[in-house]
């Protein structure tokens, strides 16, 4: 979608290192999604790109569906570039996800990237890759209604708890399908992102270890205030997880001896189902979007 090199007449920043593009040097735009670029961070601009939005700055809080873009895959741009980045320089980092990022900092990207709306400013100037993790989880986090939506909450944790591999495959696939398409497609990318977290040796963070963060956060609860007894019913129970005793076998199931709660058991399941069911959300005529 990029254009041939251009000269600039009014500086901006390159859309990847950040870094100032002077008057008449040259920059490469991309035709879809505006982000300017060096000639030289063109192979590291965030994919897949989306247009550029409607409105110059998102709402400060809203459901998924408001942030997102008007053509398929409806992934927001946050996430896509939060995700690009974590992918960029964070797959050799122990515990991501797991380790915070300072707290004021991640207050501050969130809220210069929301301010932004659909141009955002560059992450490859955050140190700490903690912090762009930070900024994707707070932003998970103060959707209206978690990714799996309230409507479906429930049921898909009972899918989630369903003994049989098969039916519970079946019956999150089902579900999934079912979710609002902002919400699956940003589901879809979010699990093939932390399928590639979770094959990453350095990073220490299995299928489990990613669960038990994302768990709390794309699926909460029932309600936007739930009551003690709806927290009460997320019972812990003893967890079904699969996953691979070696590389290249078929994903087997395996019991874990303690007990996280069944919103942590549905993101174990759903990182459970093959890949190609993800993938099969963000196809677009570009083969090229996800990243690889």
């Amino acid at each position: 979608n990029s254009v041939p090199p251009h000269q600039v007449i009014r500086p901006e920043p390159c859309g990847v290192c950040g870094s100032r593009i002077r008057f008449g040097k040259a920059a490469t735009k991309c035709r879809k999604c505006q982000l300017l670029l060096h000639p030289k961070c063109q192979e590291q601009c965030p994919s897949p790109c989306v247009p550029r939005p409607r409105h110059h700055a998102w709402p400060r809080e809203g459901v998924l569906a408001d942030f997102a873009p008007t053509t398929p895959p409806l992934v927001p741009v946050l996430v896509l570039q939060c995700v690009t980045e974590v992918e960029r320089r964070g797959l050799t980092e122990t515990g991501l996800y797991r380790v915070p990022g300072m707290d004021q900092l991640v207050r501050e990207w969130k809220r210069r990237l929301l301010q932004a709306g659909g141009m955002l400013p560059a992450l490859g100037t955050v140190t700490d890759i903690h912090v762009v993790c930070g900024v994707l989880k707070d932003f998970l986090r103060g959707l209206k209604e978690p990714l799996v939506t309230f409507s479906l909450h429930s049921a898909f944790l009972q899918a989630a708890d369903i003994p049989d591999d098969a039916a519970c495959s079946t019956a999150l696939c089902h579900l999934v399908s079912k979710l609002p398409p902002a919400n699956r497609d940003t589901l879809a990318f979010l699990m093939l992102h932390l399928l590639r977290v979770s094959h990453s040796p350095e990073c220490k963070m299995d299928i489990l270890n990613l669960s038990r963060v994302f768990g709390p956060t794309l699926v909460g609860h029932g309600s936007a205030n739930p009551t003690p007894l709806a927290i009460m019913e997320d019972t812990p129970r003893q967890c079904k997880v699969r996953g691979s005793p070696r590389p290249g076998l078929h994903p087997q199931c395996c019991w874990h001896p303690y007990s996280p709660s069944l919103s942590v058991q549905v993101v174990a399941q759903l990182l459970s189902l093959p890949p190609d069911f993800w993938k099969g959300f963000l196809r677009t005529e570009q083969e090229n979007l996800l990243p690889q």
